[in-house]
């Protein structure tokens, strides 16, 4: 993609908004139908658009769900643009589109029988799905729950497949309930309705009763574990109880044995067998976090995921003896993660990708040993094997630590390359060496394109991943300009620094907004995508199970006022010196949209160059094709505009 094209071809839309309050709301009715109108996304030259559409057309092979007999799989695949539930039936078969639409539609389970299909639909990217049934042939969907502002999700589906088990928020915005649904009858019953974010980690028969692992969570990394009798309606607390530690718990191969994942006896993750209250490791003792384990259905076989420095390694075990199982050799494959396993246990999926290689999903049988993949990835009229190699670097920080950081580079440029980085979400979330389009084409622009994992981040430990928590984010959000100092420093070419862009979507683009801001001067242009302006009207806005979720990540609203008001963007919108571009779904359950509005206004009352972009019909992120290329264009065309070499 020609930078210069691009900034030609970028025009800022030129809106006016009066000044207003704080506002209060969320999704679509808290935003006037004027405002939508007035900040719709403007087009894009096809000239721009054409490149961005060839990357979207590289598409990975995902893995999916597929029969005991291992003749058929089901999966999910926005081959049309949007998500949408397909049918495979053999290796290398052509798929069958079982599902379409405008809405996002995920294949979510399959029936023991085989005989049905449990899928999730949501609209709008409101992310309050409803759950359906579907014939495995195709066919309309059968609702079982689809409520306005309602999330209806399945936990589990019966052993004889005649009844699910789903949860849903409908009796309390904050608060799951438990139902049991008759699919011949077309009954619901509720079976648990206490309060709290709960949910079923796993279900058992342990000496003939219906036994649940239930999860309370209270917070993103604190949850609390309980053992339920079904029939009884008796809770006995496993762990978690008056602490505040993460855990993930499934039943093991032996009658009552829990299989757990926590940090709490150690600084990462690890894989414990908790038997008579006593926890012992089962997993491999490195400095590296497990960040994912399955069991199989009949438990025989246990997979664990290690995430060593952003890198995924999959590990399996005997479930009886817990001796080390070797998987199938990938030796292109940087990363191999854990896709999912046949209800018999026989074929499990493994899902592979790198820099350089698309996400590949391969069908292992554990009876031939045979590994088979059943789709290739797509790369029309494009080279994955040109594309620029993530390599791992870092950066120092003012007090010493040392920040992993994700970096590609042009093959060439025009020295010293503009740089832009890119903050994840989360906070908890993690940058990963992992293959991305997306990507590339910030690479393609010319652009040297960082990815850093700042602490607050996963895969580093409990210390590097709780050290932004609350009031703590005042003593480590200087990550994100201590990046921008060292590239300054270290990527500068004879005397000429680099002119450095930050981009970044949810926590990412609080982050870009704090870089904009608390910041001002360490970056030369920043685009945000849905983050958080405010952390106080964010909090007092979001949905409410969220707000449970959040409020020990960003601290208490009454409590930790002072480093509430101090970490808000908004406070230091006075001391903006570049320009800022804001993009936002107006359907946002978690980032509403007024906090992209504030902003906005905020500058333009002090005349900074920027703009704003409202999708009307997406939701937390940007997900309907025709949208990501708008907004993918119009970020690059705002970044080369104002990074451009001069």
């Amino acid at each position: 993609m020609r930078r210069s094209l691009l900034i030609a071809l970028y025009l800022a839309p030129s809106l006016a908004t009066a000044d207003s309050p704080a506002y209060k709301g969320l999704g679509a009715e808290s935003v006037s139908q004027a405002d939508i109108s007035r900040f719709a996304p403007p087009p894009l030259a096809s000239t721009v658009t054409r490149r961005i559409q060839a990357m979207l057309d590289v598409r990975g092979a995902p893995t999916g769900l597929v029969t005991g007999k291992g003749d058929r799989m089901f999966f999910t695949s926005a081959l049309t643009g949007t998500a949408q539930v397909w049918r495979q039936d053999g290796p290398m078969k052509f798929p069958v589109q079982l599902t379409g639409g405008e809405d996002r539609t995920v294949v979510v389970a399959l029936s023991p029988d085989e005989k049905w299909l449990a899928v999730s639909r949501d609209i709008g990217g409101e992310e309050n799905p409803g759950l359906y049934l579907m014939d495995p042939s195709g066919g309309a969907l059968r609702v079982v729950q689809h409520v306005p502002k309602v999330q209806t999700t399945l936990e589990y589906i019966s052993d004889d497949s005649k009844t699910l088990v789903y949860r849903a928020n409908d009796r309390d915005p904050a608060s799951y309930t438990l139902y049991r649904y008759d699919v011949a009858t077309k009954q619901k019953e509720l079976v648990f309705d206490q309060p709290g974010l709960w949910g079923i980690a796993d279900h058992a028969k342990i000496a003939g009763k219906e036994t649940w692992l239930l999860v309370k969570r209270l917070g993103n990394t604190h949850v609390e574990i309980y053992r339920y009798d079904v029939a009884s309606k008796q809770l006995t607390p496993l762990l978690g109880q008056t602490e505040s530690e993460d855990y993930a718990v499934r039943f093991g191969a032996r009658p009552g044995q829990v299989l757990v994942r926590t940090n709490k006896l150690g600084e990462f993750h690890r894989l414990y067998s908790l038997d008579n209250g006593k926890l012992t490791p089962i997993s491999r003792d490195v400095a590296h976090d497990v960040d994912g384990f399955s069991i199989d259905e009949p438990r025989t076989r246990i997979y664990y995921q290690v995430n060593e420095d952003g890198y995924a390694r999959l590990y399996a075990l005997d479930a009886k003896t817990l001796k080390p199982l070797a998987l199938p050799k990938l030796p292109e494959a940087e990363n191999v993660a854990f896709g999912g396993a046949s209800r018999n246990g026989r074929y499990i999926q493994l899902s592979v990708d790198g820099s350089r290689l698309p996400g590949t999903s391969v069908t292992y049988d554990w009876k031939t040993r045979k590994a088979v993949t059943w789709r290739v990835p797509m790369t029309p009229e494009v080279d994955p094997s040109t594309f620029a190699k993530a390599t791992l670097e870092h950066y120092p920080t003012r007090d010493g630590k040392k920040i992993p950081m994700f970096v590609r580079r042009p093959a060439s440029c025009a020295a010293p390359c503009p740089v832009v980085v890119e903050f994840h979400g989360g906070p908890e979330g993690q940058a990963t060496a992992g293959f991305s389009p997306i990507a590339q084409l910030y690479v393609d622009a010319g652009f040297v394109f960082v990815q850093p994992n700042v602490r607050g981040s996963e895969g580093y430990g409990k210390s590097w991943l709780h050290a932004d928590n609350g009031p703590k984010r005042l003593q480590v959000i200087t990550d994100i300009e201590d990046a921008a100092k060292y590239i300054r420093a270290a990527w500068s070419k004879d005397g000429k620094a680099p002119k450095i862009g930050v981009i970044g979507g949810s926590y990412g683009g609080y982050s870009t907004l704090m870089a904009m801001t608390y910041f001002a001067g360490a970056y030369d242009a920043g685009v945000q995508t849905v983050g958080i302006s405010n952390l106080y009207t964010f909090l007092m806005n979001t949905a409410p199970y969220r707000r449970i979720l959040r409020a020990s990540e960003y601290g208490d609203p009454v409590k930790d006022k002072n480093a509430i008001v101090q970490l808000s963007p908004i406070t230091h919108v006075t001391k903006i010196k570049a320009p800022l571009l804001s993009i936002q779904g107006v359907n946002d359950p978690r980032v509403p949209v007024g906090e992209a509005l504030q902003i906005y206004k905020a500058l333009e009352r002090r005349k900074v160059p920027g703009g704003l972009i409202l999708f009307a019909d997406e939701g937390h992120g940007v997900s309907k094709r025709s949208n990501r290329v708008l907004a993918i264009g119009h970020t690059l065309a705002f970044l080369e505009k104002h990074l451009a070499n001069k």
